[in-house]
């Protein structure tokens, strides 16, 4: 987080111009899925879904295109699609016991046309309680999967997943999107902006440790707990897709988005310098007692992603001098892979700590 008013008035200029490059998933990072049970067979993929006849924009409450197209699948397809996509929800819900889900249905079916991995959003109700939740079919891109991994291993969040060839199914992460929670609750009387204010503070820390990008305020949810005395918040992160991909430092950085200037003011308002490192150095702490207790799987998994091929050359040369820099650390300019500098990320964070 920028330690004074001038430094954080000068964010907002992060762009991201391109679409990023998707990448295989490699036999070693396979083997590591199914080591890890991440690799389960489903009775539908990614293309199954691509078979609908036609779509209609979906319109939120106040009126507005979401930007996802709810899709309509001709009879024949729908009966066989609608079974499989149930069975996957009992599959990461409930270890493919479908015998508790004789009162689930698939309601709708929504497919996102922006963005990195299009993906389909199935809405699964309760025809009982008319309870709903939600999951996500998306086509399997290594960062992404690396993404997740690292978020599951090193953030307070658990993250549930699976991966079947080139078919990658993401549990729904609850939360109000932070853009929305921009404009519906960060002015309300009773929201602690103390509280909202650290929490940033520290999720700035997480990605800028695991090289998480594009955090954009549309890129991750505040969860709200209620507590005895007061309300917790959390900030999660729901895209994976610019894991470790960019060049640039900042992209790393969700204070450097405008899209997120409302929680950086929030955090000069609230927080001092001092205050603001005591966070990180929290944040960093926790980090490294995670990396310990999960010390084979860690490793395990970045051995696989210093081999692999997550991004191009010349934007491994800018972020490991830019990290270099930062860090006043040359152990990064011998970094060959993106895995690598993550490795060298995360070996600052144990050394300190």
């Amino acid at each position: 987080m920028p330690e004074n008013n001038e430094e954080a008035l000068k964010s907002g200029n992060n762009i991201i111009s391109k679409k990023k490059a998707t990448y295989p998933i490699n036999k070693a990072l396979r083997h590591y899925l199914k080591t890890f049970d991440r690799e389960t067979q489903v009775p539908c993929n990614y293309k199954s879904l691509l078979r609908y006849s036609f779509s209609m924009p979906l319109i939120d409450q106040q009126g507005k295109d979401t930007l996802w197209e709810t899709v309509f699948y001709d009879e024949h397809e729908r009966t066989e699609l609608y079974g499989a996509l149930t069975r996957i929800y009992a599959i990461i819900k409930n270890a493919g016991d479908v015998s508790v889900m004789e009162h689930l249905q698939v309601d709708r079916v929504d497919y996102c046309t922006f963005g990195n991995s299009n993906p389909f959003r199935v809405k699964i109700i309760n025809t009982f309680n008319d309870n709903y939740d939600y999951f996500y079919v998306k086509l399997a891109d290594a960062s992404r999967i690396y993404g997740l991994e690292l978020e599951h291993i090193l953030s307070p969040n658990r993250i549930n997943y699976i991966v079947d060839h080139s078919t990658l199914i993401e549990e729904h992460i609850a939360g109000i999107p932070g853009d929305q929670f921009i404009q519906k609750y960060l002015d309300t009387a009773d929201v602690n902006e103390t509280r909202i204010a650290k929490e940033f503070v520290k999720f700035n820390e997480r990605c800028f440790i695991k090289l998480l990008g594009d955090m954009r305020a549309y890129n991750f949810v505040v969860d709200i707990t209620p507590d005895f005395d007061d309300t917790q918040y959390r900030i999660r992160a729901i895209d994976f897709d610019q894991q470790c991909y960019e060049g640039r430092k900042t992209i790393y950085l969700p204070q450097f988005f405008k899209e997120n200037n409302a929680y950086v003011q929030l955090c000069i308002k609230r927080l001092n310098a001092e205050t603001v490192r005591q966070y990180q150095s929290e944040e960093q702490s926790l980090i490294a007692g995670r990396i310990r207790t999960s010390h084979y799987r860690i490793k395990e998994l970045l051995d696989v992603m210093e081999q692999d091929t997550l991004s191009d050359t010349p934007k491994i040369h800018q972020l490991r001098q830019e990290l270099a820099d930062h860090y006043q650390n040359n152990d990064f300019l011998g970094c060959q892979t993106m895995g690598e500098i993550v490795k060298n990320s995360l070996r600052i964070v144990l050394r300190k700590h």
